[in-house]
């Protein structure tokens, strides 16, 4: 299993019904993409998150969050928060929250043809 499919049926619960919403396969994991912009993701057992990079350093001092690095190159802006910061459904909403708030100033990486 690439993902946790028990997590990402919970962003979906935590995500509202009236959005423009597309699960892409992506970095090994799922992303949600809010008006074809990643908001959120999980990798393997974390939520991935893309929030305001003017609230990151505050957000890595939440329970359970840390700079992602995937590439092994931290990335301000987007947090990997695992399982003792979603703890419960009040954790999560909190998360899926600050992406969505972020989501419409966040550029758009889709490719131009």
């Amino acid at each position: 299993m690439a993902y946790s499919e028990t997590l990402a049926n919970r962003v979906r619960e935590a995500l509202p019904e009236n959005l423009n919403v597309e699960e892409k396969a992506m970095m090994g994991g799922l992303a949600f993409m809010v008006n074809d912009k990643m908001c959120v993701g999980i990798i393997k057992d974390e939520l991935m998150c893309r929030i305001d990079p003017e609230l990151h350093a505050a957000a890595v001092e939440e329970n359970g969050c840390r700079t992602m690095d995937f590439t092994k190159r931290p990335m301000k802006g987007y947090v990997m928060i695992d399982e003792t910061g979603l703890r419960t459904r009040q954790e999560l909403a909190y998360w899926v929250n600050l992406c969505l708030d972020f989501n419409d100033r966040a550029k758009s990486s889709k490719r131009k043809k």
